[in-house]
């Protein structure tokens, strides 16, 4: 994959020692423990972290009002001197701020934002609206339990080189045994299903030509991954896809001791909701909710290949 066959992306220089990384809270209150030990993984890099002027502030479950998120991200946006916007935790409320979000700012002066989960919904708005290549990336809090040695240089690699990423299908991940065979090619899109079933309508960009990454966090049941696939179907929003990429599917693990389900399990309902599409399906990409995360960069070209079991991305930064 070349350079040249991804010109619609907006992507941000590498960033380089003595660089200045700032730490924002879109969404839910970290704690000060782990943006300490975010802060440290990046100063190990030869990076100069900082934080933003919000992110400890708290107000109900989210971090601050939301003028108050979207100052601290707009701020980072307008500033020369910040060259790369780091969530520090996900959580629920970045879906509040994201048609207040400076993409003018992004569109002069591209740099990467980085996170996942609830972070969905600020890659969706970036991508729709000035085209950024961002990162879908552990957030800034460094233990070997979250964000282990071979995680933390997953991130590095995806913000200081230029390398493309490809990540291998795992066998034992929920969503493994979910394949239509095939290669196909386009940008990558996507990140956590919620988030992007809440966008159906308002800020989900055209998924036409793209390969769709999907993951999902813990907490709800096959109903609710039914609901969400249904929507997107139903709402036309599928509409052009050319792959899906299934990453990590977490806390199904019991339904297959529940009676009600009739024997089915995150797999049937994946399958049952993706082949339809008719286009190829690669399930098992250790991505998404579970420890060790790796950076996946969004809104470049990529390409799923069943028989390899490979997902290849280019590089979000040049």
């Amino acid at each position: 994959m070349d350079d040249h066959q991804n010109p619609l992306s907006l992507r941000a220089p590498r960033l380089r020692p003595g660089d200045q990384v700032r730490i924002v809270a879109p969404a839910c209150p970290p704690g000060r423990e782990e943006v300490d030990r975010g802060v440290q993984l990046l100063t190990s890099w030869g990076l100069r972290a900082e934080l933003g002027e919000h992110v400890f502030d708290q107000w109900g479950y989210m971090a601050g009002r939301d003028e108050d998120r979207v100052f601290d991200l707009n701020a980072a946006f307008r500033d020369p001197a910040v060259r790369a916007v780091i969530a520090a935790r996900g959580g629920k409320g970045a879906y509040r701020i994201v048609d207040d979000l400076d993409t003018d700012a992004l569109r002069r002066d591209p740099k990467p934002v980085v996170g996942f989960s609830d972070i969905t919904h600020l890659h969706l708005a970036l991508w729709s609206r000035c085209r950024l290549a961002s990162l879908h990336g552990p957030f800034v809090k460094r233990d070997d339990t979250y964000t282990g040695p071979a995680s933390a240089e997953s991130l590095r690699r995806a913000l200081m080189t230029t390398g493309p990423v490809t990540l291998h299908r795992d066998p034992s991940e929920a969503t493994a045994d979910v394949t239509v065979e095939g290669t196909a090619t386009g940008v990558l899109i996507g990140g956590n299903l919620d988030a992007i079933r809440t966008e159906t309508g308002a800020g989900l960009p055209s998924l036409r030509g793209a390969i769709l990454f999907l993951e999902h966090q813990r907490g709800t049941g096959l109903g609710e991954v039914d609901r969400a696939l249904t929507q997107l179907t139903r709402s036309r929003a599928l509409d052009g896809v050319r792959g899906v990429a299934l990453g990590q599917f977490l806390g199904f693990e019991s339904d297959a001791d529940d009676p009600t389900l009739g024997g089915w399990g995150i797999h049937d309902v994946l399958r049952d909701r993706l082949a339809p599409l008719g286009v190829p399906v690669l399930g098992g990409l250790p991505a998404g909710h579970g420890n060790n995360p790796p950076t996946i960069p969004l809104g470049v070209q990529a390409t799923i290949d069943t028989a390899t079991g490979t997902l290849t991305v280019l590089s979000a930064v040049v």
